[in-house]
């Protein structure tokens, strides 16, 4: 798929969480100096999976951009995978490459992790003159969820200023959202950058690294990690659920909204399994049937909505008990994936189940 073209299409992702940072770092290896990764494990599974590393994260700082925050983080560069039009396409580490960048989008009121229809943009400038201006890519990883992020060349040692202009957030907007995160101004973040510093990032390889599983979010006092609400938290009524392509798909109707007009609205909300990271940049469509006849056929739209979080919504009549539904992926998720995630998410069958 072409870069901009695929940036273009993001939505906005689903409600997080914060807390105290978490113990998913031992510190108990030494980490300074840290030359490559490990290899890739052997006959990974067509599933999530455990990485075979975890590394921790440096705080390059944060910004307001209009009614919503960003924050910027780098770690050591690595491989990862994009979408393109054939299936995944593997990007390995450069030699010029110093760190991994990663930029994340919220609310500041709701915690909401964000994406950009637009596209965010990053630009890294030394002393006034340029260093990169390549775009990042939407991508999730298992310790980070959805964030904006790629591998970027640095000229040593010294002082850069990373400018992050945000689009506008291009998913439907709903409830609390609505009206929100248009037009969002670009910010200036500066930071120091010492190789040293990146090189006694903690870093860990994993014992059970290829087996099926995941590593934790990361949670931090100073940033969300972006997570959709757990099933038992959805408003509505739930259903039905299912999996596809190791994503786990939730399906809720609420009855009466008060942010749509119209009688029921349909909400799906496919995750990453063990973490309820969102999927975003998805093609579904749905199918409800009723006595041999269908009462709703048609797609579902990427929408945000404060209880919600992130999703595919459509209104329709409603759903009764023993209504057949089908939800089918058009599309995959069209985002990046960091290791453990590279095999998943990619041949995602149709999920059927009878309305409870």
């Amino acid at each position: 798929m072409e870069r901009r073209r695929f940036l273009a299409t993001a939505g906005a992702l689903g409600a997080a969480s914060t807390a105290g940072c978490a113990g998913l770092f031992e510190t108990d290896e030494n980490t300074s100096g840290r030359g490559g990764e490990p290899p890739l494990v052997a006959n990974r599974p067509d599933a999530v999976y455990y990485p075979t590393h975890i590394e921790q994260m440096e705080m390059i700082g944060m910004g307001s951009v209009g009614d919503a925050k960003v924050g910027l983080m780098y770690s050591y560069p690595h491989r990862f995978w994009t979408m393109e039009s054939a299936g995944t396409q593997r990007v390995n580490v450069q030699e010029s490459d110093a760190v991994h960048l990663m930029a994340t989008l919220w609310d500041g009121d709701t915690g909401t992790v964000l994406s950009v229809g637009g596209g965010l943009t990053l630009s890294i400038t030394q002393d006034g003159e340029a260093v990169s201006g390549k775009p990042p890519w939407p991508m999730i990883s298992q310790n980070m969820g959805f964030h904006y992020g790629d591998n970027y060349a640095l000229d040593g040692d010294g002082t850069y200023t990373v400018t992050v202009r945000p689009g506008s957030v291009g998913a439907r907007k709903l409830g609390a959202f609505q009206g929100r995160f248009e037009g969002l101004e670009p910010v200036d973040i500066e930071f120091e950058y010492e190789q040293a510093t990146r090189n006694s990032i903690p870093y860990k390889t994993l014992d059970v690294q290829g087996q099926k599983g995941a590593a934790e979010l990361m949670e931090m006092d100073m940033m969300p990690t972006s997570t959709v609400p757990a099933q038992g938290e959805l408003p509505g009524r739930v259903i039905g659920t299912g999996s596809s392509g190791d994503a786990d798909i939730v399906a809720t109707v609420v009855e009466d909204p008060s942010f749509v007009d119209a009688s029921a609205y349909l909400a799906v909300s496919p995750r990453t399994p063990y973490n309820r990271v969102p999927l975003p940049l998805m093609g579904l469509s749905a199918t409800v049937s009723r006595n041999g006849s269908a009462v709703y056929d048609g797609g579902l739209g990427e929408a945000l909505h404060p209880d919600l979080g992130y999703h595919y919504g459509a209104e329709l009549d409603g759903v009764q008990s023993g209504d057949q539904v089908t939800i089918a992926v058009d599309t995959p998720p069209q985002v990046a994936r960091h290791e453990g995630y590279e095999m998943a998410f990619l041949d995602m069958g149709a999920v059927e189940f009878t309305a409870e």
